[in-house]
């Protein structure tokens, strides 16, 4: 499976692909042992540029080479033939360093399903609540439902808007109860979401938990470094082959490699080392090395339906952002205090709620913006103007990831399937249906909310359906394509203690190991799985040796 060329880098106890959410953590935990020794390869560079620490800078972050591997997806029928941007981050702290920074768990359903797939309790909400705890430290203090003292800080926002604060008190007036609290296993309600800031600046993970504990002598970390393949031995997980600086290298791991490069990352490495469906890597050439038709399928994300209105008397970013006076106003406002739209996550205001009633939790989420613009990327509209998105947090539409080559250098196919399934199209007319009942809440009467995106016109199913196409993005939350699950699932590609279905000493732990997507944003869950993987390895450590 090797080149004869590959220069001796190093022998590992761990070594693990990819420093973004999950590999962070996972290097932490498994370094704070003196016994044993850490390699942690990542493909990207290094995380000292200041739009990663101001949090505005996710628009500079984002579709930039230096921090963002910039992919693209697929065309896609539901999104009426279009394909869009896939940022992941390229950097380290990966996708971490140029996310939303958005604390959100996730629904006690969520985990609930995970344990009944899976056969294995130990991811119930009742059993990965305290893994969540344990990392956290919560700007309340510790409780039931929180930790304090951890790693991961959760902190309020530090701006205020006047448009979203009549928008959340619209929602209450349309029947969504108000919450203060995203994260106590009902996420219903609406509210401001909390983020992942200290004192007005971006958290990511590697300043959590990789930068912290760099001085360690047994954790060795490298940058620029691009996996080309797993090295197997038989049905054995040896170790790793990268490129730096033109020169491919070798990495033994004598415990155990483990995958952490996410859903898109990690399902490439994987297929490009001959593991995977048969046919897609007979097709590229590549040598079967262990057959697993699951590799790459279960593709699932949360696709946001961005509905634009224009408003009267009243302030949004936009006005700001296109005058030189409001920009000095909001820099020196985060220079002198760490405050204002500089520290704005890209959504400050939440919530959740059913689009119809037969759902027994919320099943779609709302990203409420004071801004508007065509797309990302592009600058914000002269006119006053809101955008609310809303998501669909349970689609059933599946997608995959598929190599194109067997080059390593050549992005993936990405094809999500946005919309291809009568459930997904019903939810989304219905999702729109319900924003249009919102902002005509006697709330939002003030602002004469008018509704450009997409359009007053817009008003059966059919062309509702259409136009979600037509307005719909992803949030960047794939998951699923190398999902875990009992013996008897075909699909299934891990286990529940994420060890790789057919090959020993290798485990993936990462947002791919995940069966169904969680109802919220997907970071926090990321690191409570690189929580409960770090415990597993450790655990395992002696039966491997």
């Amino acid at each position: 499976m090797s080149e004869p060329s590959a220069k001796r880098f190093g022998s590992f106890d761990y070594v693990i692909v990819g420093a973004g959410s999950a590999g962070c953590v996972l290097a932490n935990r498994l370094s704070a042992d003196p016994e044993v020794s850490v390699l942690l390869v990542e493909a990207g560079g290094r995380d000292d540029w200041i739009w990663i620490d101001i949090p505005v800078g996710y628009l500079y972050c984002i579709n930039n080479p230096r921090t963002d591997w910039c992919y693209r997806t697929e065309p896609c029928d539901g999104l009426n033939g279009r394909s869009i941007i896939y940022a992941r981050g390229k950097v380290l702290g990966g996708c971490s360093s140029i996310n939303a920074m958005v604390y959100m768990r996730g629904q006690k359903r969520d985990y609930d399903e995970w344990a009944r797939l899976t056969g294995d309790s130990s991811w119930n909400w009742d059993a990965v609540l305290p893994v969540f705890k344990r990392s956290e430290d919560h700007w309340r203090g510790a409780s039931d439902a929180h930790g304090a003292g951890g790693e991961w800080r959760v902190e309020q926002q530090r701006l205020e808007w006047e448009i979203l604060n009549s928008f959340r008190t619209a929602m209450s007036e349309t029947g969504i109860p108000l919450t203060d609290d995203f994260n106590r296993g009902d996420n219903e309600g609406a509210g401001k979401f909390e983020v992942n800031q200290r004192r007005g600046v971006r958290l990511s993970a590697s300043k959590a938990f990789l930068h912290p504990v760099a001085h360690r002598e047994n954790l060795t970390v490298v940058t620029e470094a691009q996996v080309t393949r797993l090295r197997l031995q038989g049905r054995r997980a040896a170790g790793l082959e990268f490129v730096r600086a033109g020169e491919r290298q070798f990495a033994e791991a004598r415990v155990e490699t483990v995958l952490a490069a996410g859903s898109i990352g990690t399902t490439q490495i994987l297929q490009l080392s001959g593991i995977g469906p048969a046919a897609l890597l007979q097709r590229h050439g590549i040598a079967v090395a262990h057959e697993l038709p699951g590799v790459g399928e279960n593709l699932q994300d949360h696709l946001q339906l961005r509905m634009g209105f224009k408003v009267q008397n009243v302030l949004t970013l936009n006005k700001l952002a296109n005058s030189w006076i409001g920009k000095a106003k909001m820099a020196l406002e985060y220079a002198l205090f760490r405050t204002g739209p500089l520290t704005m996550a890209p959504s400050q205001l939440g919530g959740f709620t059913r689009s119809s009633p037969e759902h027994a939790t919320p099943n779609i989420e709302y990203h409420v913006q004071p801004l508007t613009l065509d797309k990302f990327g592009e600058p914000l509209h002269r006119f006053p103007a809101f955008t609310a998105s809303v998501c669909n947090l349970r689609p059933t539409s599946r997608g995959h990831i598929r190599i194109k080559t067997a080059e390593f250098r050549d992005a993936p196919e990405i094809q999500l399937n946005y919309l291809s399934t009568a459930e997904d199209q019903r939810v989304a007319a219905d999702s729109l249906r319900l924003t249009r009942r919102i902002v005509q809440a006697p709330a939002l009467a003030r602002y004469s909310p008018d509704e450009f995106l997409p359009g007053p016109k817009v008003q059966s199913d059919a062309e509702l359906v259409r136009a979600a196409g037509d307005i719909g993005t992803t949030i960047f939350h794939p998951i699923g394509t190398c999902k875990m699950g009992r013996a008897d699932d075909p699909a299934a590609v891990v286990d529940s203690r994420l060890r790789l279905r057919g090959i020993e000493r290798l485990r993936v732990v990462d947002a791919s190991i995940m069966p169904t997507i969680t109802s919220g944003n997907t970071a926090a869950p990321v690191m409570m799985i690189a929580e409960r993987g770090a415990e597993m390895l450790r655990q395992d450590r002696n039966r491997i040796g």
